[in-house]
């Protein structure tokens, strides 16, 4: 039976219950008329606020793990021991597992703090939360520079990782909360993009950084200080953030109004502080949830072995560092051009999130194949367009945060949802550098590509089951029927996507 909970009456609203959702204080339970011109104004506002600045504070998050693949070219790997070399074979053999280690790594950082992290996002102010993380962050990332060891670099590494952890999953829960379930799948998209971006300048960046000749420091030092510096910019502009559109700074008390307004229809609700053992519990029994965790899990796995190992790689075709550095510029193209258009075709084509998920899974896949079938020789052609192709991952895992995004309600148990994905995309990211084998170069790393084929058609085969599950809990909501009424009354009472009986899944 769904369960619909009682409403809190206008009297009470200066003072509305920790149960309840924060847009009580500014709205009442009845809808009322919005002006389409002031609408489109509050929009407007909210996007040059969140979505400049998100999309480049998640491109310092996927830019300082990226570096890490160029900082090994300039000669990182030597310095802190990353690399170890047999001299008892013949040739003399390599042995990676440290570097690999020092991608994973992080990862296991992020895992610890995803959870604990992003409920104490949830149960705290914003800005007393996600800037002073911020400003940490900056400094920890920054004192890379000071490693001096490969075990000093796996401490720094799992400690940056955990305090990552609240970025992603923030940003996911931010624009849940401040956008319509039509809106979200493009503002998802782009601050995600920011990974494409951050692809492409952070290699221009890196790539000027290798013509420095000399200073005091290593070039890899260099990078890792720019981007403690950036970040610590993106910090500030946190420490700014307010809780919700309810206590947005920036809109007049009308347009706040407006900006709570606007998002009734789509039952998601805007913010509630109290964490709530009933929807942590639904959470953990709701198959969706598990089901967007194996797409992310699956579908990330590539991000861990490219962002460790992409120049590495790319080396091997014949390229010297520099040139290596360059061909991150497609595979952030990809992701800059397809991210944004996946997020905007799903605004204008309703339902075709999932099928565009799955579309851009196929790409990724016949990249992997090129890459390991194809003639390693002197700067082949083949396997360098196989490797951009795999940049529409960034399509699909942009696609996979917005369907788990827009298809629960219930603070604490968006908060749940938004958690779990990352931890997924924590997994994936540990599972692909230890995908990597140096001594199957020569075979063109069988275990990674084989491994990367296998994960996409699992994201294949976990989103067809999605869709399916998705659409008869749609149709089976249609043939209820219900008092239209009560829709606008419940929308801010903080009802999960199980207890209202009027919300509806996104396909």
């Amino acid at each position: 039976m769904i369960q619909v909970h009682g409403i809190t009456s206008a009297a009470e609203l200066p003072h509305v219950s920790s149960n309840k959702d924060a847009a009580l204080a500014v709205v009442s339970e009845f809808a009322q008329e919005i002006d389409p011109v002031v609408e489109k104004r509050v929009l407007r506002k909210i996007d040059l606020y969140l979505m400049p600045a998100m999309l480049i504070g998640y491109g310092m998050v996927y830019y300082d793990k990226a570096i890490l693949g160029s900082a090994t070219l300039f000669g990182m790997t030597t310095d802190l021991g990353l690399l170890v070399k047999d001299y008892s074979t013949s040739p003399p053999s390599v042995d990676t597992s440290r570097l690999s280690w020092a991608t994973s790594i992080f990862y296991f950082g992020m895992l610890a703090g995803l959870y604990p992290m992003t409920f104490i996002l949830q149960r705290f102010n914003t800005r007393t939360v996600l800037g002073p993380v911020v400003l940490i962050w900056a400094i920890v990332c920054a004192a890379t520079a000071g490693v001096t060891t490969w075990q000093g670099l796996f401490v720094q590494r799992f400690f940056l990782g955990f305090i990552e952890s609240v970025i992603p999953t923030g940003f996911m829960t931010i624009v849940s909360g401040w956008y319509t379930q039509e809106e979200q799948t493009l503002r998802q998209a782009w601050w995600f993009s920011g990974t494409g971006w951050f692809t492409i300048i952070g290699g221009a960046l890196n790539y000027g950084f290798g013509q420095i000749t000399a200073g005091s420091l290593k070039r890899w030092q260099y990078i890792y200080i720019l981007a403690g510096a950036l970040t610590f910019l993106f910090g500030l502009w946190c420490c700014t953030m307010p809780n919700s559109p309810v206590s947005a700074w920036f809109l007049t008390p009308e347009e706040r109004r407006v900006a709570v307004e606007r998002l009734r229809k789509g039952q998601t609700g805007v913010r509630c502080q109290k964490i709530k053992f009933d929807q942590i519990k639904e959470s953990f029994m709701d198959i969706k949830i598990y089901l967007v965790a194996i797409m992310m899990a699956a579908a990330y796995t590539i991000n861990g072995a490219i962002s460790g190992f992409g120049p590495l790689i790319v080396s091997t075709f014949g390229y010297d560092t520099l040139h290596s550095i360059l061909f991150q510029f497609p595979v952030g193209a990809i992701c800059v051009i397809f991210i944004p258009l996946c997020g905007y075709i799903p605004t204008i084509v309703p339902n075709t999130r999932i099928p565009l998920l799955i579309t851009c899974c196929l790409p990724v896949i016949a990249g992997c194949v090129m890459i390991w079938k194809s003639h390693w020789g002197y700067h082949p052609v083949t396997p360098v367009v196989g490797y951009a192709l795999t940049g529409f991952f960034g399509p699909v895992v942009s696609l996979i945060i917005t369907i788990g995004a827009s298809n629960v309600a219930g603070a604490t148990k968006k908060t749940v949802m938004a958690a779990t994905v990352f931890v997924a995309y924590t997994v994936g990211n540990i599972i692909g550098p230890q995908l990597v084998k140096s001594n199957t170069k020569s075979q063109h790393y069988p275990e990674l590509w084989t491994g990367m084929i296998i994960c996409y058609c699992i994201t294949i085969a976990a989103a067809v089951v999605l869709y399916f599950v998705l659409r008869r809990e749609n149709r089976i909501r249609e043939s209820l029927e219900l008092d239209e009424v009560q829709r606008d009354k419940i929308a801010f009472d903080d009802l999960t996507d199980k207890q209202n009986p009027f919300f509806r899944y996104a396909l």
